[in-house]
């Protein structure tokens, strides 16, 4: 049936839109926007049709949610950096058929997700700055998945990434790409000095940790990161509460995932922010559940704090 081609984690840093204009921040964000351009060249190399994009600026408070209409166009500024994004142009379609897919077989593992196709709701810039740079040409299509989620348990996460590749696999006719969409360490800067954390992360804490983790995910350390994954959410100020983690991880099979990662941009500071991008080798799964040893494992998610 279908396949899932590409996974990764990746960054969508306001600032790569400044990159691109005058004044002094010109230029800044290029290898940020590079690293998105080349993971784009990937996915159409592998023959990738849809991308879809686990979301940590889409806030929801019930259920997981899929934002998967027809075709979005229009122009966006962030009501939290409305300095940072403004009047930003955006134009791509979207996969109705495979977002009602994805919802559905969530449910039948157990998730409850709904999926809108015929809704006037717009994405968030955790999906709008990767498709201006990823899908300028629009050969994509795209799907928009809530991971910014403050009433959800981490395991649950999990499991609809998990689901989510048994859609695609058991039931889709196509290849997709899964992309979480967030930071690593998520602490801006405090307030007044967020021109001097520009370009630095807001703790020698937060960046050792950081970079511990981007180490575990190159040596392949799957089984100690997924331990840790709740602490380091809430510890390490995860963005979206590490949502979109948890749920690429499901994608790629929880603890039991052997692949390791590779760096496409290296590990860098924004606004006192840890971001990244980096990319993950999809391996064969076994099963058509989470294993028993994995979703016992998962369980300890319910101890990280849902609190905003």
């Amino acid at each position: 049936m279908g396949k899932v081609a590409l996974v990764g984690k990746i960054t969508h840093v306001p600032s790569m839109y400044l990159s691109e204009l005058d004044g002094p921040r010109q230029g800044t964000r290029q290898d940020a926007i590079d690293g998105h351009q080349d993971i784009a060249r990937r996915c159409k190399a592998l023959g990738v049709d849809t991308i879809v994009v686990f979301d940590s600026h889409w806030l929801v408070n019930a259920s997981y949610h899929l934002n998967c209409a027809p075709h979005w166009q229009g122009r966006f500024t962030s009501n939290e950096l409305p300095h940072f994004i403004s009047n930003m142009a955006y134009a791509f379609p979207g996969n109705p058929e495979l977002g009602q897919l994805l919802a559905q077989v969530a449910n039948e593992h157990g998730v409850e997700t709904l999926a809108h196709h015929a809704t006037t709701l717009q994405p968030e810039y955790g999906t709008l700055v990767p498709m201006r740079y990823m899908n300028a040409d629009q050969q994509f299509k795209a799907i928009s998945v809530s991971a910014l989620c403050t009433s959800h348990y981490l395991n649950d996460s999990v499991r609809l990434g998990w689901a989510m590749r048994r859609a695609v696999e058991d039931h889709y006719d196509g290849t997709v790409a899964f992309l979480a969409s967030g930071s690593l360490s998520h602490r801006f800067a405090q307030n007044g000095l967020a021109p001097e954390f520009a370009f630095k992360v807001w703790s020698p804490f937060l960046e050792t940790l950081d970079h511990r983790v981007v180490q575990m995910w190159e040596n392949g350390e799957w089984a100690d990161f997924c331990g840790m994954l709740p602490e380091y959410a809430a510890k390490g100020h995860g963005e979206g509460f590490m949502h979109d983690t948890a749920m690429m991880l499901g994608v790629l099979g929880w603890s039991e995932y052997t692949g390791r990662a590779e760096v496409v941009t290296p590990y860098f500071g924004a606004s006192g922010t840890g971001q990244i991008n980096a990319v993950f080798p999809v391996t064969p799964v076994t099963g058509k559940t989470i294993p028993a040893a994995q979703a016992s494992t998962a369980d300890g998610f319910s101890l990280v704090s849902s609190r905003l």
